[in-house]
């Protein structure tokens, strides 16, 4: 076993280059980038994201440095908008954003800070790229982490009850609300718990915004951790329900398609009561596709699944950062989260790939080549 992590470890080197190489290809063909953000932010033609955030866009130049000397000729200029504006002052924010360089160097230049973990400093926030990935990490941790733990733990034994109690009356009326739950989309579940729980129209039990209240630092050790959940408590709701009815009918049909294998009447042939049949036989081969979709709903909830609850909820977390980013061009942050979230990916791929040892021991990643 030691062998084969080592194996996939060195395999998730080649895994992040090819990523990190296709997405920065990728952007070089975008339309628009920071140097034109300032340009449209200068002109008062930025409508993006980043025309909220506080001291965004001119970065070190203000719009004095665009005027004076000679102006950029329009079918001259690479830059759109670029028109009236002092030759120097943009090559300036090219040396800024650092566009002078080719693009071939500010990829390796990029793959060498990132492999110190160094990601540069935000073209638009005057702050780190770590440091702004240190604010949002802890909202985007307990959103996927209590998410996916409260998910597993209730959709594993409901959907083992539902596949022995197949056809039955709990089994038809757990599986409406399920799929009732699964048709309403999270972002209108928000808002139905927002309405009648946080202030809305009904009861005001629930904060509406934030992970925390603004006397945290003034609160005991249980208070704290009372308050914690207390915030948690909607935003957890309204992501967990599309990805609870998932893994429940997973576990359901997975479970159903074990017990009606030959080995189980078999096992019960031999005298094995039902519940040494469900957990000492069927349950970790059952378990085996459960596991394999582990990685893929932990990063979705972790990252993509939780960008409209945050900003329902206003909770800034890493999602919200990424498509911030994405849409002010702010590409130090876009390429860093990118890159945090395909390391976590990949590394939850890799305890998934351990999981399938500890459930069925038979499995031996030693002979099976990466």
């Amino acid at each position: 076993m030691a062998a084969y992590i080592i194996r996939r470890l060195l395999f998730m080197i080649p895994t992040l280059l090819g990523i990190m190489l296709v997405s920065f290809v990728v952007v070089q063909f975008a339309p628009g980038g920071p140097v034109e953000r300032v340009i449209a932010q200068l002109s008062g033609a930025d409508t993006g994201a980043g025309s909220r955030i506080p001291g965004s866009g001119q970065g070190d130049f203000g719009a004095r440095g665009a005027q004076g000397g000679s102006a950029v000729d329009a079918s001259t200029s690479k830059y759109r908008g670029a028109q009236g504006l002092d030759p120097e002052f943009i090559k300036k924010l090219e040396v800024q954003f650092g566009f002078d360089k080719p693009a071939h160097e500010r990829f390796l230049l990029m793959l060498k800070n990132f492999a110190l973990f160094d990601f540069g400093k935000s073209y638009f926030r005057d702050v780190s790229v770590m440091q702004l990935v240190k604010e949002k990490l802890p909202v985007s941790m307990s959103l996927g982490i209590w998410m996916t733990l409260l998910t597993y733990l209730i959709s594993i034994p409901l959907g083992i009850r539902k596949a022995v109690a197949d056809g039955s009356r709990f089994d038809v009326w757990t599986s409406g609300i399920i799929i009732i739950g699964y048709a309403i989309p999270g972002f209108l579940i928000a808002i139905f718990l927002i309405i009648l729980f946080a202030g809305g129209s009904y009861w005001d039990v629930f904060p509406l915004r934030g992970l925390t209240s603004d006397n945290w630092a003034a609160l005991s050790w249980w208070q704290k951790i009372l308050d914690y959940f207390w915030h948690l408590t909607l935003p957890i709701i309204a992501m967990m329900l599309s990805a609870f009815a998932t893994m429940t009918l997973l576990t359901k049909n997975s479970f159903l398609d074990e017990i009606k294998k030959q080995y189980v009447l078999t096992a019960r042939a031999k005298g094995c009561t039902s519940r040494q049949t469900l957990y000492g036989h069927i349950f970790r081969n059952a378990m085996l596709i459960v596991i394999a979709g582990f990685p893929g709903a932990f990063v979705h909830a972790f990252f993509s699944g939780s960008l409209l609850i945050e900003t329902i909820f206003s909770l800034d977390g890493l999602g919200l950062l990424g498509f911030e980013s994405v849409l002010n061009r702010d590409y130090p942050v876009v390429f860093a989260t990118l890159y945090i979230f395909a390391l976590i990916g990949l590394v939850v791929n890799l305890i998934s790939d351990l999981c399938y040892t500890w459930v069925d021991p038979r499995i031996d990643f030693e002979t099976r080549e990466v």
